[in-house]
């Protein structure tokens, strides 16, 4: 498992993140007249008043190139058919850029709406005119939605707006739950046991979970100050999640199928998977294609000022969300064989919450970013991303009720030695629990 994420962990590192919304750079006339103007960022202003602020290095060199800021509201599909002159002239505002330092007020708005910055100047739409070689003006461009206080002074857009709260009281109840549950938990894998293999991967992917909201955090909370915030602690958070994911889809497969993950032989059917060459193959293709998967994903988003691993609006992101429905299916196919065949009704309930568990955590994704198209622009990436966190939440809770405690999964592996994958006749040897 850990050789299989291997070559993704090193790649990873590599991507870059969020590049924030405080902006730095060049104005650069040969990339604006070859793109009708050279892009420079977004920002969705929320329907109170905002504040865009260009801060440049060489206001006098500026002035000579007539160098400006051209903002749209929405960048319209029609725009790539107009001509240059054309395309500059549907900007909702036009900055001037004559002095050091300039403040753009954008207006009140009926609803958020997503900005975009570009740059032009004399030399964009004069395609036969030679550009001058004289140094690049170094550009700051800082971008504002009112606090609170409504004062423009709050670095997060409109979709972001409340996520530091968010990530704030899900690290207070991860610590709370840590210090009720840490210690019985503690003993549980201490002793060792017919759920000690389950409880230690549960317990890893809620760990990683647990150190991508922190790391999300203290992204955010520096975000929340400067636009920038940390993009390592940013990478580190999609990581972290990654890797917890994939964990977490092994243990399912694994436990579904009845392979122990502690790759002992299964005694008898029906929750039996053989280590045969094409179950083998099933387990790992599945881990691996969802890995290249999510790291392809964050490949193709790398270079957008903003992205989301729970966004899902590439290629990759839509493929992955067809690969959870399509292990829904398989698994759902599997429980419903062995529900349906199964006499026992304490067995049957531990089959029934087992599937609860597993439907919730691979389900909760497709099925929010279906239900998010119901949501205004500025919600849906909120609404995706909360959800998903507190949907995979509680179906840990849920797998932590089945195999953590003395009940369930106790009562029913004491009943039948041979029905599930870890029992309880496998740690007669090692002493009563």
């Amino acid at each position: 498992m850990s050789c299989s994420l291997a070559p993704f962990l090193g790649a990873f590192l590599l991507i870059s993140e969020t590049l924030g919304k405080t902006v730095t750079g060049v104005f650069k006339s040969e990339v604006a007249r070859e793109r009708g103007g050279q892009y420079i960022t977004k920002f969705m202003f929320g329907a109170d008043s905002g504040l865009l602020v260009c801060r440049l290095d060489n206001a006098a060199l500026a002035v000579e190139q007539e160098a400006r800021l051209v903002l749209y509201p929405e960048m319209q599909p029609d725009l790539d058919t107009l001509s240059c002159s054309e395309k500059l002239a549907r900007a909702q505002f036009t900055i001037y850029l004559k002095h050091d330092e300039h403040n753009q007020t954008i207006p009140r708005q009926s609803s958020p709406t997503l900005w975009h910055v570009l740059y032009a100047d004399r030399y964009t739409c004069q395609e036969s005119a030679t550009l001058p070689s004289h140094p690049d003006v170094h550009f700051t461009i800082l971008t504002f939605n009112p606090d609170s206080a409504g004062n423009p002074l709050d670095h997060f857009s409109s979709e972001e707006v409340g996520l530091h709260s968010f990530y704030f009281l899900l690290l207070l109840a991860y610590f709370v739950a840590c210090c009720i549950y840490v210690q019985p938990l503690f003993q549980a894998l201490k002793k060792g046991g017919p759920m000690h293999t389950v409880l230690r991967v549960l317990t890893v992917a809620l760990g990683l979970q647990g150190l991508s909201a922190l790391c999300n955090y203290i992204h955010l909370s520096r975000y929340s100050r400067d636009g920038v915030g940390f993009p390592l602690m940013g990478s580190l958070a999609e990581l972290w999640d990654m890797i917890a994911q994939v964990s977490m889809l092994y243990t399912l497969l694994s436990l579904c199928m009845g392979w122990t993950l502690s790759r002992r032989k299964p005694q008898s059917r029906p929750l039996q998977w053989e280590q045969t060459p094409t179950s083998t193959a099933l387990a790992v293709g599945a881990v691996l294609t969802q890995g290249i998967l999510l790291l392809w994903e964050q490949i193709s988003e790398a270079d957008s000022e903003h992205h989301s691993f729970h966004a899902q609006r590439s290629l990759p992101g839509v493929l992955l969300l067809l690969l959870k429905v399509l292990l829904a299916l398989v698994l759902a196919s599997i429980l419903y064989q062995i529900i349906s065949t199964e006499r026992s009704t304490l067995k049957r309930d531990f089959y029934l919450s087992f599937t609860k568990g597993c439907f919730l955590w691979l389900l909760c994704h497709p099925a929010l970013v279906f239900m998010s198209s119901v949501f205004n622009e500025h919600q849906k990436e909120k609404v995706v991303t909360i959800g998903v966190i507190l949907c995979q939440s509680i179906s840990v809770v849920i797998l932590y009720q089945l195999f953590l405690s003395r009940s369930l999964y106790w009562e029913v592996s004491s009943l039948s030695s041979v029905s599930l994958p870890l029992t309880m006749s496998q740690t007669n040897r090692r002493g009563r629990y």
